[in-house]
């Protein structure tokens, strides 16, 4: 009965253990697949913090202006986009510094401009987010 059982054991002992290994294998994958890369970090922040008012398409304009080219850009000359009066009048061309600084106090950089009542965000995700329009809109 000792040797039954023992063969019985080794047929099915193998088999069993494969798919153990599997399910965690695919378990982790999974969970790794959940969470952003580095180079993704960006898109996520943007995807928090903006997307949804703006988009990186060109022409793609929503409550906010798409952000397409946004680095390099005069402040309020994108066409078709109904800006303030105080952006139309900002007279300033968007850089790193600019975007990060409106992005953390819209106010401060063009008051009176239609992000109310957006509050700002982290200079962390900030410059996330500047580093992910800049990827998306070609080296600027």
């Amino acid at each position: 009965m000792q040797s039954r059982l023992q063969t019985s054991r080794d047929i099915w002992l193998p088999p069993i253990a494969a798919v153990g290994a599997l399910t965690l294998l695919l378990c982790a994958s999974s969970a790794l697949a959940q969470q952003p890369a580095g180079g993704d970090a960006a898109q996520q922040a943007f995807n928090n913090s903006c997307r949804t008012c703006h988009s990186v398409k060109e022409g793609d304009n929503r409550l906010g202006p798409n952000l397409n080219r946004i680095v390099g850009r005069k402040a309020g000359s994108l066409p078709n986009y109904n800006y303030s009066q105080s952006m139309k009048e900002a007279g300033f061309v968007w850089d790193q510094d600019k975007l990060t600084r409106f992005m953390l106090k819209p106010d401060e950089v063009v008051s009176g401009n239609k992000m109310q009542p957006y509050g700002g965000i982290p200079s962390d995700e900030a410059a996330k987010v500047v580093a992910y329009l800049r990827a998306t809109s070609g080296s600027q």
